[in-house]
């Protein structure tokens, strides 16, 4: 079995934060539709610097690296693919600044994103061109992170390239797979979550996570993932409404860009699905897209009242 690095985590539950491109644009930065929240780190690091010491002060013990946006296609559709190692190294020194100012200990995760499109498990392409891609990105994160995320993963394949980029690295990995809007528990590709564990059992990876799906759907996959790992499991929902099969962030359909929000699923409704998932043998909770600050702070008040320091 192959040594798996893990981060210094506390034994109760762990919290990572909440969404970033959604609260930079509810905090009134504008953001590019083909490198989504990466603007921010353009137009308003100050803004991403406070988001991620907000989500601190409310008790995350995880937070993530502002590079979900940070793809070298996408910022050559911006015209500044010049500057992607520039703003990978920034989005880590505005957490790494953010984590300093903290009167605890705060972890900082490297997000490697879906290279080609979220949610879309049939645009993934080829794994040897994806892996030069990963294998550069996780090279310029794993020096200033404590463990590199590979998140809203489709596919297996999708993850099983992140994750092999990422552990290249020697820093812990945690892979994380978005949900088919079915709640079938089951991967947008529509393979298992046992498949999908399966696929990266040679690897060292420590941590296996669901996240930007409904939290329903997350509910149907956590037990899945306590059966077939013995590492970390978790989940991070988004707040959306279901999303297209088609669905592109920079597409011209109706169904495309921006995604609506569901008004049901405030701080107090998201922690109730919280709840379930520690329930059903979660060690990490968190939230992702459309989740701010205040469900953070619920989820905490969730963990400490089950395990009070």
């Amino acid at each position: 079995m192959a040594k798996r690095p893990q981060p210094d985590l506390p034994d109760r539950p762990v919290l990572i934060d909440g969404g970033m491109g959604r609260e930079l644009q509810f905090r009134g930065v504008a953001l590019s539709e083909s490198i989504w929240s990466a603007q921010g780190l353009i137009d308003a690091p100050d803004v991403v610097r406070q988001i991620h010491r907000d989500y601190i002060t409310v008790g995350a013990d995880i937070i993530t690296t502002n590079t979900y946006g940070l793809i070298r296609d996408d910022l050559a559709k911006a015209g500044i693919a010049d500057r992607f190692a520039e703003l990978n190294e920034k989005a880590c020194a505005l957490a790494r600044e953010a984590c300093d100012k903290a009167a605890r200990p705060v972890l900082v995760a490297g997000s490697l994103p879906p290279l080609r499109g979220s949610f879309r498990p049939d645009l993934v392409g080829p794994k040897a061109e994806n892996l030069t891609c990963y294998r550069e990105q996780a090279r310029l994160l794993a020096p200033h992170v404590d463990l590199l995320l590979c998140e809203t993963m489709s596919s297996a394949l999708e993850a099983r390239t992140a994750a092999e980029a990422a552990c290249e690295t020697g820093r812990p990995v945690w892979v994380s797979w978005t949900l088919h809007e079915d709640e079938s528990g089951r991967l947008r590709s529509g393979e298992t979550i046992a498949q999908a564990v399966f696929m990266l059992a040679d690897l060292p990876v420590s941590g296996f996570l669901t996240n930007c799906a409904s939290p329903a759907s997350i509910t149907r996959a956590i037990s899945k993932l306590s059966a077939a790992t013995d590492q970390r499991v978790g989940g991070y929902a988004n707040t959306f409404h279901p999303i297209p099969e088609d669905w592109r962030l920079d597409g011209q359909k109706t169904s495309d860009g921006l995604l609506p929000l569901r008004d049901d699923l405030g701080p107090d409704a998201y922690s109730v699905h919280a709840a379930r998932w520690l329930d059903a043998g979660a060690s990490v909770i968190g939230g992702c897209c459309g989740t701010r600050p205040a469900h953070i702070k619920k989820l905490r008040d969730l963990i400490m009242a089950r395990y009070p320091e």
